[in-house]
């Protein structure tokens, strides 16, 4: 039969933040239902019951990088023939363009891309190790140099939480530095402690 793990109950908490007039607010748990693990490997397949509907794991999740998967209309999605249940949003992108205040006005990401089923965004973090000759990371957080105009940018866990919630993301990621690839032991092991105090913040910010 169906089992719900442990630490499956997270509820999803929605907030205003400043200059926000219509936040979109989740009012429904996550849940993460174990379905069946694999004796020889491990392997799950799971159940995520979140705010837009179920998602069963794993699954496949087209990257909607600026609220649209390019050259698919989003019923195209939906079609058996790819059965998306979720994609993925991405929080740097949408940040600079079209902005936070034009999707708020359209009450969420959601809308904006008319999609009903579950969203994920991404923190920014992939963007401070893809965007490295455009930023200065600090204990506080990311300064960015904007790739559309050169504007001064500034990310930090407390913001990307701000803005996935503008987003009305279903699942939300912490805000962490992405390593590039190689790197050194020494230089992991720090990111991987920023990252960790990083998480702290974003789990108290959300």
């Amino acid at each position: 039969s169906d089992r719900v793990t442990e630490d499956s109950h997270y509820k999803l908490r929605g907030g205003e933040t400043p200059g926000s007039s219509r936040m979109f607010r989740p009012a429904f748990p996550f849940m993460f239902t174990l379905l069946n693990t694999d004796e020889k490997t491990a392997a799950r397949r799971g159940r995520l019951s979140l705010a837009h509907g179920e998602v069963e794991t794993p699954a496949f999740m087209p990257v909607g990088t600026r609220g649209t998967v390019k050259s698919v209309h989003p019923a195209e999605l939906v079609d058996p023939a790819l059965d998306c249940r979720i994609i993925l949003g991405n929080t740097y992108h949408l940040y600079l363009r079209p902005g936070t205040d034009v999707l708020d006005q359209f009450g969420g990401l959601h809308e904006f891309m008319r999609w009903e089923p579950p969203i994920l965004t991404d923190s920014g973090g992939y963007q401070v190790m893809s965007l490295s000759e455009l930023r200065k990371i600090t204990e506080e957080g990311v300064k960015f140099r904007s790739p559309v105009d050169g504007s001064e940018v500034w990310l930090d866990p407390e913001r990307s939480m701000a803005v996935q919630r503008q987003l009305g993301s279903d699942v939300v990621m912490i805000f962490d530095e992405c390593t590039p690839y190689p790197v050194s032991r020494e230089d992991s092991s720090k990111s991987m402690e920023l990252s960790r105090r990083w998480a702290k913040r974003s789990l108290i910010a959300h």
